[in-house]
């Protein structure tokens, strides 16, 4: 059933580039497994893949530690060592998914939880342990129990990133070769769709090409993150702009359910001016009894949800957005005072020195706090072991879309969902890898005025965010209709193409968003306050053929889902 089309404007060459526009390839490199992106998906791939024989090649878009993985702060969510947990993991993130994830691949995802940190504690990961020696076990927002591992109190995804950069360090020689500064354009293919290998540039300073290349795979292996930079405010860094999403979708992938973007209910309230990364107040610090109040001191969340404060993340973020608008603010506070000086500095010393930076101290004063962008739910439609719908393209992390997440994901979850799909998509990679064929990136180079991101960034955040109307939703498809991407000559830079893609995800998101007319998870409707059994379904979105308007179709839900 066709849900929605969005069609070029008649002026215009298409809606969505078909190929981003930039300078000829000068050098090709070979191998048989292409890993892009270098956070914990990415590099659980490179790890898993050792000793197996094979020609790998990381390639990532700044420094190995650019990416998101080095920024979360909570934890990773994994059953505890008690009877039952496994299943009451389960249970929860098919809760907090509203209906849309797939509950084979999340019953999988809480078995596998255990084993994934384990492995990567003996990678080298270093926890934080209880008096016991056990690995000490916290709680957050949608978890029925405390299950969540962490590090440095509040900094576990920089002992991830750490742990498993030196894994892929010291594996860097013969058999794997890494190449930081090394930006994906688009995907090679073959008629028959068939992924073949990659088009990059290599960027110096201030983003400008210095050289344009192919790398040939057997297997590309997508870990690029999400689309965090979509949005005028975001938890995510600067480098997280849907590299791979948009490389995908040009490509003839499918997307699936993009209109389902988390927002973190706490980060904090400070100016922002659309370039910055904000700063996120971790959901664990309402996991050890902070609580959100309005500016009268009135608790927010009492009476809302059984789970009061740690209620799932939409409906805390959905709660925020509705008495922020009655009364007239632009943020709320988050009241830690009661957990006490001690406690706070030993479990957050992250979010301690950086509101403090900010001039608040948590010890003696609430935390002024917003919801912002924080996660993708979203992405490239793939199992857990990364397959995706183009034979010879994998996707893992939270540049893909593997059932787990639904509506909306489960808190701590993604950091496991990338060790484990990482790790099990490079056992497939070392088992049945594609054979190698030749391809190319067909169609017109395109791209969107760099000066445009911003005003489009602003407009998503207003019209896109927690709550969406059908008005600004309307709005938003003229603005991005007006700001489409054009023919262009074959050079750019890295601005260009990072605004290429934002606005090709900004149109596919705002084109559901539009389509999926009901409140499910993360997606609220003004309009539409409650879910729709008739929209209990995913939204599947692929490119035209030259590139030009996108075709989106509802699919039936996985047998057997529920929420």
């Amino acid at each position: 059933m066709t849900v929605t089309a969005l069609a070029p404007a008649p002026t215009r060459t298409a809606a969505v580039a078909a190929r981003l526009a930039a300078p000829r390839p000068t050098w090709t490199v070979t191998c048989d497994v292409l890993v892009v992106g270098s956070g914990v998906a990415g590099l659980s791939v490179v790890a898993g893949l050792t000793g197996a024989g094979l020609d790998v090649v990381l390639v990532t878009k700044g420094g190995l530690d650019a990416g998101s993985t080095a920024w979360a702060q909570g934890g990773i969510a994994r059953a505890a060592a008690v009877p039952g947990d496994i299943a009451a993991h389960a249970r929860d993130t098919l809760v907090a998914g509203a209906g849309l994830c797939d509950p084979a691949a999340v019953r999988r995802l809480a078995a596998e939880g255990p084993a994934a940190v384990a492995a990567l504690v003996a990678r080298g990961a270093v926890f934080d342990t209880a008096a016991d020696g056990r690995l000490a076990q916290t709680r957050e927002g949608g978890h029925s129990r405390a299950r969540i591992v962490h590090a440095g109190g509040d900094a576990t995804g920089a002992e991830v990133q750490r742990a498993l950069t030196a894994v892929a360090t010291g594996l860097a020689g013969s058999r794997l070769a890494v190449t930081e500064h090394t930006y994906l354009l688009d995907l090679e293919r073959t008629d028959d769709g068939q992924v073949t290998g990659a088009l990059v540039a290599r960027t110096g300073a201030r983003g400008r090409t210095t050289s344009t290349g192919r790398i040939l795979a057997r297997a590309t292996v997508l870990a690029t993150g999400g689309l965090g930079r979509v949005f005028r405010a975001t938890t995510n860094p600067a480098a997280v702009t849907g590299d791979g999403m948009a490389a995908a979708l040009r490509a003839g992938a499918v997307l699936r359910d993009v209109e389902f973007v988390q927002f973190h209910p706490t980060v904090f309230a400070g100016d922002d001016d659309g370039t910055g990364q904000a700063l996120l107040v971790s959901e664990a610090v309402r996991g050890e009894g902070a609580v959100l109040r309005d500016a009268h001191g009135s608790p927010v969340m009492a009476g809302v949800h059984p789970l009061a404060d740690l209620a799932p993340r939409d409906v805390v973020a959905a709660r925020m957005a509705q008495v922020m608008a009655a009364q007239g603010v632009d943020h709320l506070y988050l009241d830690a005072r009661g957990i006490g000086a001690a406690r706070l500095e030993r479990r957050f010393p992250t979010v301690l020195a950086g509101c403090r930076a900010a001039g608040v101290d948590p010890v003696t004063a609430p935390v002024p706090v917003r919801p912002a962008q924080h996660y993708s739910c979203g992405g490239v439609a793939a199992d857990l072991d990364g397959r995706t719908s183009l034979p010879g393209l994998f996707a893992v992390g939270e540049v893909a879309c593997t059932g787990v997440h639904g509506a909306n994901r489960l808190a701590s979850n993604s950091l496991l969902e990338g060790l484990v799909a990482g790790s099990d998509a490079a056992l497939v990679l070392r088992e049945d890898l594609p054979r190698r064929r030749s391809g190319a990136v067909p169609g017109v180079a395109a791209g969107t005025d760099p000066a445009a991101r911003v005003a489009v960034a602003s407009a998503m955040q207003s019209d896109a965010g927690v709550l969406r109307s059908p008005r600004g939703l309307a709005g938003l498809a003229s603005l991005l209709d007006l700001t489409a991407p054009t023919a262009r000559e074959a050079a750019g830079d890295l601005a260009a193409w990072e605004a290429t893609n934002l606005h090709a995800l900004s149109t596919v998101l705002v084109a559901a968003a539009s389509a999926r007319v009901e409140s499910r998870g993360c997606h609220r409707r003004t309009d539409a306050t409650e879910p729709s059994d008739a929209w209990a379904v995913h939204l599947d979105t692929t490119a035209a053929p030259d590139g030009g308007s996108l075709l989106a179709t509802s699919t039936a839900r996985t047998e057997g889902e529920t929420g």
